[in-house]
């Protein structure tokens, strides 16, 4: 007898896995995050262009492709480590979109963010790092989450769901050259991973066919885009849903940068405390893990965006000003020149050590000879978001709240939604303005 596919096994145990209250209440929590993160990206020049191309369509594909791209904008959105993708920024709002329409109730949409996530990151963890070279891991990954997000709405059955992974898979894109020239095309990759994966979701639910092995076919997924994929990721062993994985980011720039700006923060008090933050640094060496270098070099960029996948920039912003915030990567601060000469002798190297823990972790060394010749160094092995370096609720809600504000809600209209947000286990699904 021919074993099941990849697809169907995952599906299998993603639609019999039971969603415990706590497990609903932790999924809340990305929940909200992401309403701050879709809120922040609308007024900026990417959310603005997005809002004009949707002005008068109401169609539900078109709502959850704008309100998935608006939440990368900000580099603001959740990660997890081991797939390296973005998992909240497509299977939430395929969650919340489908789910209103729908008329679930909110406990369902969370169980659905549970599901997306699962899916998303199994699938994520199986591609390999020859494929985080070429492809956006969020936009490829990112189309098996919304359609398990969506399924999970729609409760289809074994069938259907396998269909629903096929053509989503099929329909799996996202290439990094935006990265290139910092155009906003990224923004594009999440929008159309919750779009594709909930339309395939949506077909399946009338019948519509998918393959099934679309995962290890001949001319699946892994053979044309995953030279090193790792399959057997997929069907790994956990001892509960995955989300808890995923780290929720405090500083809106590439996560690659958290640890580095984390030793950086570490840093400062003490070259404060010797007054070498006044003087000039000889140099700034930040050592890290081959894909966060190749991901970051960037020694000298110009724009808002480009600065925020920029090591250089943002660790010598971290240790000049401090903790980075938005404002920090816009206007005057873009051009600070105390920080652009910290950036003029800074360089990032690869650790074979943090290359060896990559990508079960994501750490970081910064080390700094200031102008009297002193060597000061710090190390960060666990970002702060991540599981084992936790934002508490009032992290979270600061968060949150500063998010909104940057999108220029009232303070009134921001807790209105995410009161329902919180209220999402024992009421009903909510509708995005």
């Amino acid at each position: 007898m021919t074993a099941p596919s990849l697809s169907r096994r995952l599906a299998r145990g993603i639609r019999t896995r039971t969603a415990h209250p706590d497990d609903l209440d932790r999924a809340e929590r990305y929940v909200r995050d992401w309403l701050g993160c879709w809120a922040a990206g609308g007024t900026t020049p990417p959310g603005r262009a997005l809002r004009a191309h949707a002005a008068g369509e109401d169609a539900l594909d078109e709502r959850l492709f704008v309100a998935a791209a608006l939440s990368h904008i900000t580099e603001t959105d959740d990660l997890h480590r081991g797939s390296v993708t973005h998992p909240g920024c497509v299977v939430v709002p395929t969650a919340l979109v489908l789910g209103h329409a729908l008329q679930v109730s909110g406990a369902r949409v969370l169980h659905a963010v549970l599901a997306g996530y699962e899916a998303m990151l199994r699938v994520g963890e199986a591609l390999g790092p020859a494929h985080y070279r070429l492809f956006h891991n969020t936009a490829t990954a990112g189309v098996f989450g919304s359609a398990a997000a969506a399924a999970t709405l729609l409760d289809l059955d074994e069938d259907a769901w396998v269909w629903a992974f096929g053509n989503a898979g099929t329909q799996a894109a996202g290439l990094w050259q935006f990265n290139e020239d910092a155009t906003m095309s990224k923004h594009l990759h999440a929008g159309h991973a919750a779009s594709a994966g909930a339309r395939a979701a949506r077909l399946a639910h009338q019948g519509f066919t998918g393959p099934d092995c679309i995962l290890e076919g001949e001319r699946g997924f892994f053979r044309a885009l995953c030279p090193d994929a790792d399959p057997e990721a997929i069907l790994r062993p956990a001892s509960g849903w995955k989300l808890p994985e995923t780290s929720l980011k405090p500083y809106p720039c590439c996560r690659h940068t958290h640890p580095a700006i984390d030793a950086a923060l570490m840093l400062r008090p003490r070259l404060e405390a010797a007054g070498t933050l006044s003087g000039s640094l000889r140099s700034l060496r930040i050592s890290t893990y081959g894909a966060g270098r190749d991901v970051t070099d960037a020694p000298a960029p110009t724009t808002t965006y480009a600065a925020k996948f920029s090591m250089q920039f943002c660790v010598a912003s971290a240790l000049l000003r401090g903790s980075p915030g938005l404002s920090s990567f816009e206007g005057s601060a873009l051009e600070d020149p105390t920080v652009r000469a910290a950036m003029a002798v800074a360089g990032v190297d690869e650790d074979p050590g943090l290359e060896a823990a990559y990508p079960a972790r994501w750490g970081a060394v910064v080390e700094v000879v200031d102008g009297a010749g002193r060597t000061w160094v710090e190390r960060c092995d666990a970002a702060r978001g991540d599981p084992e370096a936790p934002l508490d609720d009032a992290a979270l809600d600061d968060k949150v709240r500063g998010l909104f504000r940057y999108g220029g809600w009232s303070e009134e209209a921001a807790e209105t939604l995410c009161t329902a947000s919180r209220a999402l286990r024992t009421g009903p699904s909510f509708a995005l303005r």
